[in-house]
């Protein structure tokens, strides 16, 4: 399966459509993933702000505490929103619900599962993103017109913890295995970078924080919004790119040698 799959082949949309029509029952599963990184950003980005007081930015700009934290969260809404579905629900579909051996029984293959199911969850944290960077919008924390990138940039962020998610979740063999996700999930929201800059941490911590996959995001995010692109975040987005697509692989594998006799 190639990056054609992710644009919307005729296959693997109807897994993107089964999910739209479960969901649709559901709806106020959505809820948490809007409101959380809104009360992050009041409660840390104001209300700690308040004490912390300006930060200098990389490109030497003197931003407000909010400012800063605001595209870190942006960048964290799109990790969570696709995290959630790519781990914990994929993991039920395949391992209890059986959900990918019905889809199996049709013209449906194992790459259009993976590629269905990473595609849906890439759509969850899109719209998760954009009704936080609409948040930050009416905040008056976008001061830059590179910030038309940062959903972009948040829809790359979301494939590369899909991907992740979902190469990642076919080793898991219970739901106890799942208490790793969160001390991965954990240690990433809270030292990327998110709500420090990075030269505040000890020298041995920023080397773990820079190869750690949401400082890319966070570092791609915070330039964007800011105004300070350089061309590392091509980097950045090429290491993201790259994860995604790998975990994607990996899952279309490990998909066909747990499904397939």
């Amino acid at each position: 399966m190639t990056a054609v799959g992710l644009l919307g082949p005729r296959r693997t949309m109807r897994v993107v459509e089964r999910n739209v029509r479960s969901y649709a029952r559901m709806w106020p599963a959505f809820i948490s993933g809007f409101v959380e990184p809104v009360l992050y950003l009041f409660s840390i980005g104001i209300g700690v702000g308040a004490l912390v007081g300006d930060l200098t930015t990389p490109g030497g700009q003197t931003v407000s505490y909010e400012l800063f934290v605001a595209p870190a969260m942006l960048a964290t809404s799109a990790m969570n929103g696709t995290v959630f579905d790519t781990t914990f629900n994929f993991f039920f579909k395949y391992k209890y619900a059986h959900t990918f051996d019905g889809m199996l029984a049709t013209p449906l293959g194992v790459g259009d599962i993976a590629w269905g199911e990473l595609t849906w969850a890439l759509l969850r944290g899109l719209l998760y993103s954009g009704v936080f960077l609409v948040t930050m919008v009416l905040m008056g924390l976008v001061p830059s017109w590179w910030a038309l990138l940062a959903l972009p940039a948040a829809g790359l962020i979301g494939f590369a913890f899909a991907g992740a998610g979902l190469g990642l979740t076919t080793y898991m063999r219970s739901f106890t295995d799942f208490a790793y996700v969160g001390l991965a999930i954990t240690p990433l929201f809270l030292f990327s970078a998110t709500f420090f800059p990075i030269d505040r941490y000890p020298a041995a911590v920023q080397v773990l924080v820079e190869v750690s996959p949401l400082y890319q995001g966070v570092a791609i995010e915070r330039a964007l919004v800011l105004g300070e692109p350089t061309w590392v975040l091509l980097l950045r987005a090429a290491y993201l790119a790259a994860l995604g697509l790998g975990g994607v692989r990996l899952a279309s594998r490990r998909l066909g040698r747990l499904l397939v006799p």
